[in-house]
């Protein structure tokens, strides 16, 4: 962390995605996983929907909530490094990180690495890869077993190589640009967020993410709404002051993914294979979900190729389309109507078949577990209904339900959210001197 320009990273808050007509605004936490209890065991769903008028469903059921609310660190400095009070990832400077990933690579795990530029790609009669040419005076040529393509939005391998279709979802998910702006912080003991900010706009939404020494925010939003001068204006207008003097960056997003993610001995990891955009963060997940299926399922020999392909890319293939129907969860069951781009997410033409079906079924009960099926569905059933309540999708539900089993172990459970919050927010130290602390000792090792 010291090293990389961290913060940690608890949960993300959705905060005006809000309905202009009557100015009602949904905001809810989104934590980073199941932190108190999982809903798999027993869901305090229902118990909630009885009584949703006292409180916010996330409050009612995670004290992280609570703890972001306060702007508390997810730790204390006596706990060791890596374990937690509560659940938290990292918020990274990419570019650091990467240049601290490459040197651990190289001088800890013994890793060749090799900076060059891809000239040509040499097939055998099977049309497996066996050698790459390139420009590098020192590597002009880099034989191999296994070639993992992550050369972005424009792969040299899965697609230039052996032309495997990109599957187009821009039907669905509508955003395929963001603007970013890096702004530095005006005073050293400025608050630091342990959680993505995360605002609706007319034609897309505002990413906030606190690093120690500034903010990244940008504008995701849709070209066919909005023109990429006026979504800067909308992103800038966010900022106010804070905006002046800095610069903006236009990422386009090619948002899909491939009919086949592992071909012959390539594997499309990253962009190359598929990307959704990243209001969930879901690339992260997706990306290291691969990697880590891979090293798994790595293959003895090619003779075992072709049996590992296949699975993982029925694996991937199911990993996409849920997260697509996740991510447009967020957009569908929305109050809002005041724009286009909002009335089109809510058509029924744009939400995927899959996800039309279980909304029919939840309007009469909350989702459960056997509703996800697959066990690496990338968004699990806590994260459903923290997307559900948090935009109050209306699921009628009475007290003689067949999910209204204890009423006296969800009272008694909600109690405890209530009773540890309260404790963790008094006790835990602010984000901002939890991270000065870090950069100046570091945890416990253990």
């Amino acid at each position: 962390m010291r090293e990389c320009d961290a913060t940690f990273k608890q949960g993300a808050l959705f905060v005006n995605w809000n309905v202009p007509k009557n100015g009602q605004t949904h905001r809810y936490y989104h934590p980073l996983n199941t932190v108190n209890h999982s809903s798999y065991d027993f869901s305090l769903a229902p118990y909630w929907l009885m009584n949703r008028t006292s409180q916010r469903y996330d409050y009612a059921v995670a004290s992280q909530s609570h703890v972001c609310d306060a702007n508390r660190g997810p730790k204390e400095m006596t706990t060791p490094e890596y374990m937690a009070v509560q659940e938290y990832s990292y918020h990274l400077n990419a570019g650091k990180f990467a240049a601290f990933l490459t040197k651990h690579c190289v001088e800890k795990l013994g890793v060749n690495h090799v900076l060059a530029n891809v000239q040509e790609v040499e097939l055998d009669a099977q049309e497996y890869i066996v050698k790459l040419h390139t420009d590098s005076d020192t590597a002009p040529t880099i034989d191999g077993d296994l070639f993992v393509d992550c050369s972005g939005s424009n792969p040299i391998l899965i697609e230039k190589t052996y032309r495997i279709p990109w599957h187009d979802i821009s039907d669905v998910i509508f955003n395929d640009t963001a603007i970013a702006i890096q702004v530095p912080y005006k005073s050293e003991n400025v608050t630091i967020p342990s959680h993505t900010i995360m605002t609706a706009q007319d034609a897309g939404w505002i990413w906030d993410i606190a690093l120690t020494n500034r903010r990244g925010v940008g504008h995701v939003f849709s070209s066919k709404y909005t023109t990429i001068e006026s979504a800067e204006q909308t992103l800038r207008d966010y900022l106010g002051d804070d905006a002046k003097g800095c610069e903006a960056r236009v990422i386009p997003l090619k948002l899909g993914y491939r009919e086949k993610f592992w071909h012959k001995n390539c594997v499309a990891i990253g962009m190359s294979g598929g990307f959704v955009e990243p209001l969930e963060a879901s690339a992260i997940f997706l990306f290291d979900a691969a990697a880590n299926m891979l090293a798994d399922q790595m293959p003895a020999s090619r003779e075992y190729m072709l049996y590992v392909e296949n699975k993982f890319n029925r694996s991937f293939t199911m990993r996409m389309e849920r997260t697509i129907e996740f991510i447009k969860l967020h957009y569908c069951i929305s109050d809002r109507r005041d724009t286009a781009y909002w009335q089109d997410n809510c058509d029924l033409n744009s939400i995927p078949v899959n996800l039309q079906e279980n909304l029919k079924v939840w309007k009469t009960r909350p989702p459960t577990r056997y509703d996800f099926e697959q066990a690496w569905e990338p968004f699990n059933l806590d994260s459903y209904l923290y997307v559900l309540y948090g935009l109050e999708f209306d699921t009628k539900i009475e007290a003689s339900h067949p999910l209204i089993v204890d009423e006296h172990l969800a009272a008694k459970k909600m109690t405890a959210v209530a009773e540890l919050s309260e404790k963790l927010v008094k006790h835990l130290p602010s984000h901002r001197d939890l991270l000065k602390k870090v950069q100046l000792h570091g945890f416990t090792r253990i």
